[in-house]
Protein backbone atom coordinates (compact mmCIF):
# COMPACT_ATOMS: atom_id res chain seq x y z
CA UNK A 1 0.00 0.00 0.00
CA UNK A 2 2.18 3.08 -1.36
CA UNK A 3 1.36 5.98 0.95
CA UNK A 4 1.63 8.99 -1.09
CA UNK A 5 2.43 12.88 0.64
CA UNK A 6 2.74 16.00 -0.66
CA UNK A 7 4.91 18.87 0.76
CA UNK A 8 2.42 20.09 2.57
CA UNK A 9 0.95 22.48 0.18
CA UNK A 10 -2.47 22.60 -1.35
CA UNK A 11 -1.55 22.27 -4.71
CA UNK A 12 -0.93 18.25 -4.49
CA UNK A 13 -4.34 16.51 -5.26
CA UNK A 14 -2.86 13.45 -3.96
CA UNK A 15 -1.83 14.46 -0.39
CA UNK A 16 -1.57 11.89 2.43
CA UNK A 17 -3.66 9.65 0.53
CA UNK A 18 -2.90 6.34 1.13
CA UNK A 19 -4.22 3.94 -2.32
CA UNK A 20 -5.48 0.37 -2.54
CA UNK A 21 -4.01 -2.12 -3.94
CA UNK A 22 -5.74 -2.09 -7.53
CA UNK A 23 -5.03 -5.69 -8.21
CA UNK A 24 -6.69 -6.77 -4.60
CA UNK A 25 -10.08 -8.36 -4.88
CA UNK A 26 -10.52 -8.73 -1.22
CA UNK A 27 -13.30 -7.10 0.14
CA UNK A 28 -12.15 -4.56 3.16
CA UNK A 29 -13.27 -3.84 6.31
CA UNK A 30 -13.14 0.24 7.02
CA UNK A 31 -13.42 2.76 9.56
CA UNK A 32 -14.68 5.92 7.88
CA UNK A 33 -14.50 9.52 9.87
CA UNK A 34 -16.10 12.89 9.90
CA UNK A 35 -13.06 15.22 10.09
CA UNK A 36 -14.32 18.73 12.11
CA UNK A 37 -15.25 17.63 15.52
CA UNK A 38 -14.55 13.97 15.53
CA UNK A 39 -10.56 13.99 14.83
CA UNK A 40 -10.08 17.39 15.36
CA UNK A 41 -10.67 19.66 18.12
CA UNK A 42 -14.14 21.13 16.95
CA UNK A 43 -13.50 24.36 15.83
CA UNK A 44 -16.08 25.80 13.22
CA UNK A 45 -19.23 28.53 14.67
CA UNK A 46 -21.73 27.50 12.41
CA UNK A 47 -23.88 30.28 13.99
CA UNK A 48 -21.00 32.77 13.05
CA UNK A 49 -21.59 31.55 9.60
CA UNK A 50 -24.70 31.66 9.28
CA UNK A 51 -25.51 34.93 11.11
CA UNK A 52 -22.76 36.42 8.45
CA UNK A 53 -23.98 34.84 5.45
CA UNK A 54 -27.63 35.78 6.69
CA UNK A 55 -29.07 32.53 7.03
CA UNK A 56 -31.73 31.31 9.43
CA UNK A 57 -31.28 28.29 11.91
CA UNK A 58 -30.47 25.06 10.49
CA UNK A 59 -27.84 22.95 8.19
CA UNK A 60 -25.96 25.58 6.08
CA UNK A 61 -25.05 23.35 3.02
CA UNK A 62 -28.83 22.71 2.75
CA UNK A 63 -30.24 26.41 3.13
CA UNK A 64 -27.29 27.64 0.53
CA UNK A 65 -29.05 25.94 -2.44
CA UNK A 66 -32.34 27.37 -1.37
CA UNK A 67 -30.30 30.74 -2.57
CA UNK A 68 -30.15 32.44 -5.94
CA UNK A 69 -26.52 31.84 -7.68
CA UNK A 70 -25.34 35.48 -7.11
CA UNK A 71 -26.04 34.63 -3.83
CA UNK A 72 -24.79 31.58 -3.43
CA UNK A 73 -21.16 32.48 -4.82
CA UNK A 74 -21.19 35.23 -2.00
CA UNK A 75 -22.71 33.10 0.72
CA UNK A 76 -19.22 30.24 -0.08
CA UNK A 77 -16.69 33.12 -0.13
CA UNK A 78 -18.13 33.07 3.67
CA UNK A 79 -17.89 29.46 4.18
CA UNK A 80 -14.40 29.31 2.69
CA UNK A 81 -12.87 31.87 4.78
CA UNK A 82 -14.35 29.96 8.17
CA UNK A 83 -13.32 26.52 6.59
CA UNK A 84 -9.60 28.11 5.78
CA UNK A 85 -9.25 29.60 9.24
CA UNK A 86 -10.26 26.29 10.61
CA UNK A 87 -8.00 24.12 8.83
CA UNK A 88 -5.06 26.14 9.74
CA UNK A 89 -6.25 26.68 13.24
CA UNK A 90 -6.97 23.14 13.53
CA UNK A 91 -5.78 20.60 16.56
CA UNK A 92 -6.44 16.86 16.72
CA UNK A 93 -8.11 15.64 18.99
CA UNK A 94 -6.38 13.42 21.89
CA UNK A 95 -5.30 10.02 20.31
CA UNK A 96 -6.20 10.90 16.78
CA UNK A 97 -2.99 10.13 15.42
CA UNK A 98 -2.35 7.23 17.02
CA UNK A 99 -5.70 5.70 16.19
CA UNK A 100 -5.39 6.16 12.47
CA UNK A 101 -2.12 4.73 12.47
CA UNK A 102 -3.08 2.01 14.07
CA UNK A 103 -6.94 0.71 12.56
CA UNK A 104 -4.41 -0.29 9.19
CA UNK A 105 -2.06 -2.77 11.69
CA UNK A 106 -5.91 -4.14 12.70
CA UNK A 107 -6.97 -4.43 9.13
CA UNK A 108 -9.44 -1.66 8.36
CA UNK A 109 -8.82 0.49 5.36
CA UNK A 110 -9.24 4.50 6.73
CA UNK A 111 -11.77 6.92 4.95
CA UNK A 112 -12.72 10.66 5.62
CA UNK A 113 -16.12 11.53 5.10
CA UNK A 114 -17.01 15.58 5.51
CA UNK A 115 -18.89 18.13 4.17
CA UNK A 116 -16.17 20.28 4.35
CA UNK A 117 -14.32 20.98 1.02
CA UNK A 118 -11.71 18.94 -0.60
CA UNK A 119 -8.81 21.80 -0.88
CA UNK A 120 -9.13 22.50 3.37
CA UNK A 121 -9.60 18.78 4.10
CA UNK A 122 -6.51 18.05 2.31
CA UNK A 123 -4.34 20.82 4.36
CA UNK A 124 -5.84 19.33 7.65
CA UNK A 125 -4.36 16.38 6.72
CA UNK A 126 -1.10 17.30 5.28
CA UNK A 127 -0.45 19.37 8.45
CA UNK A 128 -1.06 17.12 11.12
CA UNK A 129 0.55 14.40 8.79
CA UNK A 130 -2.37 12.38 8.62
CA UNK A 131 -2.05 9.17 5.83
CA UNK A 132 -6.01 7.69 4.66
CA UNK A 133 -6.89 5.54 2.14
CA UNK A 134 -9.69 7.67 1.08
CA UNK A 135 -11.62 11.14 0.95
CA UNK A 136 -14.91 12.41 0.11
CA UNK A 137 -15.72 16.30 0.17
CA UNK A 138 -18.87 17.72 -0.48
CA UNK A 139 -17.26 18.78 -3.73
CA UNK A 140 -17.25 15.16 -4.75
CA UNK A 141 -20.93 14.58 -4.64
CA UNK A 142 -23.91 14.61 -2.57
CA UNK A 143 -23.08 14.60 0.92
CA UNK A 144 -23.86 13.68 4.68
CA UNK A 145 -27.07 12.29 5.62
CA UNK A 146 -26.95 10.91 2.63
CA UNK A 147 -25.93 7.57 2.74
CA UNK A 148 -24.66 7.48 -0.96
CA UNK A 149 -21.95 9.59 0.14
CA UNK A 150 -20.59 6.50 2.63
CA UNK A 151 -21.26 3.92 -0.09
CA UNK A 152 -19.29 5.66 -2.16
CA UNK A 153 -16.22 5.75 -0.11
CA UNK A 154 -16.83 2.11 0.92
CA UNK A 155 -16.96 1.47 -2.95
CA UNK A 156 -13.68 3.76 -3.32
CA UNK A 157 -12.04 1.90 -0.36
CA UNK A 158 -13.25 -1.67 -1.94
CA UNK A 159 -15.28 -2.23 1.85
CA UNK A 160 -18.30 -4.23 3.05
CA UNK A 161 -20.56 -1.24 4.64
CA UNK A 162 -21.93 -3.79 6.92
CA UNK A 163 -18.07 -4.87 8.15
CA UNK A 164 -17.36 -0.92 8.65
CA UNK A 165 -18.07 1.95 10.86
CA UNK A 166 -19.09 4.99 10.46
CA UNK A 167 -17.65 7.33 13.70
CA UNK A 168 -18.96 11.33 14.01
CA UNK A 169 -19.57 13.92 16.02
CA UNK A 170 -23.15 14.74 14.89
CA UNK A 171 -26.41 13.28 13.65
CA UNK A 172 -26.00 13.72 9.99
CA UNK A 173 -22.93 10.94 10.23
CA UNK A 174 -25.02 8.96 12.33
CA UNK A 175 -27.89 9.19 9.72
CA UNK A 176 -25.37 8.70 6.77
CA UNK A 177 -24.02 5.28 8.35
CA UNK A 178 -27.28 3.91 9.22
CA UNK A 179 -28.22 4.39 5.73
CA UNK A 180 -25.85 2.88 4.43
CA UNK A 181 -25.60 0.16 6.61
CA UNK A 182 -22.76 0.28 8.66
CA UNK A 183 -22.45 0.33 12.38
CA UNK A 184 -22.40 3.82 13.79
CA UNK A 185 -20.53 5.64 16.57
CA UNK A 186 -21.47 9.03 18.05
CA UNK A 187 -18.53 11.20 19.57
CA UNK A 188 -19.84 12.98 22.89
CA UNK A 189 -16.58 14.08 23.70
CA UNK A 190 -17.31 16.40 26.76
CA UNK A 191 -21.33 17.04 25.53
CA UNK A 192 -23.72 15.88 28.45
CA UNK A 193 -26.20 15.03 25.51
CA UNK A 194 -26.92 15.67 21.75
CA UNK A 195 -29.77 14.02 19.35
CA UNK A 196 -27.34 12.10 17.09
CA UNK A 197 -26.37 9.71 19.90
CA UNK A 198 -30.24 8.19 18.91
CA UNK A 199 -29.20 6.85 15.74
CA UNK A 200 -25.90 5.48 17.06
CA UNK A 201 -25.53 2.34 17.75
CA UNK A 202 -21.96 3.07 20.36
CA UNK A 203 -21.46 6.18 21.94
CA UNK A 204 -18.09 7.11 23.31
CA UNK A 205 -15.99 9.86 24.99
CA UNK A 206 -13.36 9.92 23.61
CA UNK A 207 -11.51 8.40 20.05
CA UNK A 208 -9.08 5.61 22.08
CA UNK A 209 -12.56 3.94 23.31
CA UNK A 210 -13.13 3.09 19.29
CA UNK A 211 -10.13 0.32 19.50
CA UNK A 212 -12.06 -1.51 22.22
CA UNK A 213 -15.34 -1.72 20.49
CA UNK A 214 -13.18 -2.83 17.14
CA UNK A 215 -12.07 -5.58 19.11
CA UNK A 216 -15.91 -6.42 20.46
Amino acid sequence: MLIERGAGDDTSAVDNLRRADPGSDSVMRAVIFDLDGTLTVPYLDFDAIRSEIGLPPGPILEALERLTPEERAQAQAVLDRHERDAAENSTLRDGACELIGELPRRGYRVGILTRNIRRWTLHVLAKHGLAVDAIRCRDDGVAKPNPDSVLHLCSELGADPEQSWMVGDHRFDMLAGVGAGTRTVFLLGDRRSDPGTNDADHVIRCLTELLHLLEA
